[in-house]
């Protein structure tokens, strides 16, 4: 063999090589998820659900066999690490993964394609924040979330937050469905309040519906006004997406009713419907 052309060779092996892995990785992805949904639901998982997320009950019937089915693949996937000395039990994993798997059951987006784990603490977690006074100066300040998303691949939660959320399935506050929101908006490198859209007329639809929304908000909370939307909504669009989000899913009548144009772009972007769910059980 010419020895000038091993290089050569290499090369074209190499490429190859890389070739078959491309298209190889998610068909062995594919199949490795069929697999998971196809497995039997454990039992101790079905009583998890009943107990603790009661939002789950109120599904039609194949949308709460779906839930189950991608609640095996999320959990296979993302791995939940406790900390602050948090021990994570299958109760928390399960209610965790419930409620993040919801905004997943009507288009297919993958499994939150950018999370890499979810950082769950028992309680309220505090992080140092970057705000800015008079004159340009920023300061480090001292704040206690119950959830937040980043960008890098994580989602914080709060395992006490994340029980009270889902104990109430009306009241319209949900951190799990709050930051896994904000990693849908995330997916594109940044959060905006503009999750990824499957066109420009949908993009258009969005913005205007989404800023009159958000002005209207502002200017209610600046008269003093009562809101169906919580006022964290007002402080950006990313928020404002987040939080009509929560409502979206806990409270879909009283959201269709007052603001039925921000509950049309939701359902369009979800592909849900959930004012039918009682009625679909």
């Amino acid at each position: 063999m010419d020895l000038d052309a091993l290089p050569l060779l290499l090369i074209m092996a190499l490429a190859l090589g890389l070739i078959l892995c491309l298209v190889a990785g998610p068909l062995v992805q594919r199949r490795r998820r069929q697999r998971l949904r196809a497995q039997p639901f454990p039992q101790a998982w079905r009583r998890i659900l009943r107990r603790r997320v009661p939002l789950a009950q109120r599904l039609p019937a194949d949308l709460h066999m779906r839930l189950k089915q991608e609640i095996q693949v999320f959990l296979a996937e993302k791995p939940i690490i406790g900390c602050d000395g948090l021990v994570v039990t299958d109760e928390m994993r399960v209610t965790i993964a419930a409620q993040a798997c919801l905004p997943l059951l009507g288009a297919r987006r993958g499994y939150y394609p950018q999370l890499k784990q979810i950082l769950l603490y028992p309680g309220a977690f505090v992080v140092d924040r970057p705000v800015s006074e008079p004159g340009g100066v920023l300061r480090e300040q001292r704040r206690a979330l119950a959830g937040e998303s980043w960008v890098q691949g994580q989602v914080l939660l709060s395992w006490r937050d994340v029980q009270a959320g889902a104990a109430d399935p009306m009241d319209g506050h949900n951190v799990v469905i709050h930051e896994f929101a904000h990693q849908l908006d995330q997916a594109k490198g940044h959060a905006n309040g503009a999750p990824l859209l499957s066109d420009a007329q949908a993009y258009r639809r969005w913005s205007t519906v989404m800023q009159n929304e958000f002005d209207a908000l502002q200017s209610r909370l600046a008269r003093g006004e009562a809101s169906l939307i919580d006022a964290y909504g007002a402080t950006d669009p990313a928020e404002f997406f987040a939080v009509s989000s929560e409502l979206f899913f806990e409270r879909p009548l009283d959201l269709a009713q007052e603001h039925p144009a921000l509950y049309g772009v939701l359902s369009a972007y979800y592909r849900l419907n959930p004012i039918n769910w009682d009625q679909g059980r």
